[in-house]
């Protein structure tokens, strides 16, 4: 054998393993958030990409006019809909999904909301705020850009992609604890029903609320805000 054979050899073997390596990786990702492996990792659509099933008006029976699927993306053409909630009601759950604003738009993901005598999805349900960050007045303001716990806690950076280019958020429920996502980033967290959680509440605009993020299970719920917005890859896994 030549002295370059062994070399040859282990070069081989190293891209072998690398090629398996990724491979590994590429199959524990789309498990983790595709159609595949849920039942390894208990996630499972909220939306399937073809109707909108599992999906209806705040406080109505219908889905809203203003909500349409196209392509495989849930989108909201802004001003003629109004909210939409889970048919479903979740406590502690991980959330996840992907969204793009329109230019100078702002639409929100909100959690354990409640319906009843509740006129809106903000009354009791915290919110991980979608803005568009540079053509919106409420980026100037880092407890109102994108990512926030809106008016409460300002995420831990600006990661936002450009107007048109698709982002990734997650929220994490586990009993009082909360964390905001951003394309891979943690933006905040929180507890939720503590001292701290009810001063900053009493020192906010949801002062007058007593209900504001109060509720311990509620369905979740996607803004109308007046702007085009849209939504896809939307997926769920409960907590023990």
């Amino acid at each position: 054998m030549s002295d370059l054979q062994p070399m040859l050899l282990l070069g081989a073997c190293a891209l072998g393993a690398l090629a398996s390596c990724s491979s590994k990786v590429e199959a524990e990702s789309d498990g983790a958030y595709g159609a595949e492996g849920t039942e390894q990792t208990g996630w499972r659509p909220l939306f399937d990409g073809t109707t909108t099933a599992g999906w209806r008006g705040f406080k109505r029976e219908d889905m809203p006019d203003g909500w349409a699927v196209e392509d495989g993306v849930l989108h909201c053409r802004g001003g003629d809909g109004g909210d939409i909630v889970t048919e479903e009601q979740f406590a502690d759950f991980e959330l996840a999904l992907d969204w793009k604003i329109s230019p100078s738009g702002n639409s929100g993901i909100f959690f354990h909301v409640a319906e009843g005598e509740y006129d809106a999805v903000w009354r009791t349900g915290p919110e991980l705020q979608i803005l568009d960050n540079a053509g919106h007045a409420d980026g100037g303001n880092s407890l109102t850009s994108a990512g926030s716990n809106y008016a409460l806690h300002a995420p831990a950076a600006d990661v936002t992609r450009p107007v048109g280019e698709w982002n990734s958020s997650r929220i994490v429920v586990d009993g009082p604890h909360v964390e905001h996502w951003l394309n891979g980033v943690k933006q905040c967290e929180y507890e939720l029903w503590s001292d701290e959680w009810r001063a900053l509440v009493a020192d906010s605009k949801f002062a007058a609320m007593p209900d504001y993020g109060m509720m311990k299970t509620g369905h979740i719920a996607l803004q109308d805000h007046g702007n085009a917005v849209w939504f896809r890859n939307i997926r769920i896994r409960t907590l023990p």
